[in-house]
């Protein structure tokens, strides 16, 4: 794992330089900068407009009392999305705008969904419900009655 975060450490601004170079080959110096200021304003109205949606989204899921994994899911694709479109690079502007087109964020949804599990919890407003029970380290987990303030 390490060594693929390296790889696309090491990768991503190479991509980044080679795309300047073949831009600013064909279009010129300045228009390669504007597409660049373009881009970085793109994502900041992307982040603000389609994160709005999304946070209005998940509130109302909430309301209804359930769990709003997919409007999370997409909530973070886009501000992953956003912020690809403001670092400045033809590359990152590549993969932020993939990440907008919904059926790539469905096909990472579904990705991701495959690869995590779930673990709920519920808090009654006294403390977490739990049971009593000894866990792996040692640790005893007490219900709400077996705990007390001092």
């Amino acid at each position: 794992m390490g060594r693929i975060v390296f790889l696309i450490f090491l990768s991503v601004p190479l991509i980044e330089i080679a795309f300047f170079v073949l831009i600013g080959q064909a279009i010129g110096l300045w228009p390669t900068l504007f597409g660049v200021l373009v881009t970085a304003i793109a994502g900041a109205l992307v982040l603000r407009i389609q994160g709005m949606t999304l946070f209005t989204e998940i509130r109302e899921t909430m309301g209804r009392g359930m769990l709003p994994a997919r409007a999370l899911a997409d909530a973070m694709l886009v501000a992953i999305a956003g912020v690809l479109l403001l670092t400045p690079g033809y590359f990152t502007d590549l993969l932020g705008i993939l990440l907008l087109i919904p059926p790539i964020r469905s096909g990472l949804y579904a990705l991701l969904k495959s690869r995590m599990r779930v673990v709920s919890t519920a808090y009654t407003g006294y403390g977490w419900q739990a049971e009593r029970r000894v866990q792996d380290g040692g640790t005893i987990d007490l219900d709400d009655e077996d705990w007390r303030r001092r």
